[in-house]
């Protein structure tokens, strides 16, 4: 199991590294994020979320129903102009959901953990909002980075509390 790195981790806010080398260690990676967002109930999991500031992320938005997506080098090449609000959480921000505006259908590009390239065409619901989130992700971005100010302020509190137990969490180590 990976271990999770929370709000006000400075890992989180780095733009991750393109992969290059597709090999049996990566794959033993991707294997670990899957199991790390399986056991965290997840919908999706981004490296940077485990401290590896490479581009990867993995994403089961059917409840593990079926297969789980490998996004390596995930780039977005559409979105619709048509915007949905949806209520968003994430593992690196336990306890907070909020209402996100995103394009409501993207595709995204992006390689398995073979290096094969793939596309997901016209996405929408939540693989879409998944999509989006984990790629926020690798661009250092996160779903709270997306809400109004007014939302933001409800919630500081909050953040400030999360933020405070990783550095504590942190000087731990």
């Amino acid at each position: 199991m990976l271990e999770m790195h929370y709000y006000g981790d400075p890992v989180l806010r780095k733009k991750a590294v393109p992969v290059e080398k597709f090999d049996e260690e990566l794959q033993g990676f991707v294997d670990e994020l899957i199991e790390t967002m399986e056991y965290e109930d997840g919908v999706g999991l981004a490296a940077t979320q485990v401290g590896i500031c490479r581009r990867i992320a993995v994403i089961n938005a059917t409840g593990g129903q079926e297969q789980t997506y490998v996004l390596i080098n995930p780039e977005i090449v559409y979105s619709s102009q048509e915007k949905e609000d949806y209520d968003e959480g994430c593992l690196s921000i336990p306890g907070i959901t909020l209402s996100v505006n995103r394009p409501s259908v993207v595709s995204v590009k992006a390689q398995d953990a073979k290096g094969q390239q793939y596309l997901i065409e016209n996405a929408q619901g939540l693989l879409a909002r998944a999509l989006q989130h984990e790629i926020d992700h690798l661009n250092g971005i996160m779903f709270v980075d997306h809400v109004s100010p007014l939302q933001r302020s409800l919630i500081n509190g909050k953040l400030k509390k999360i933020s405070r137990a990783q550095r504590e969490k942190s000087q731990d180590l």
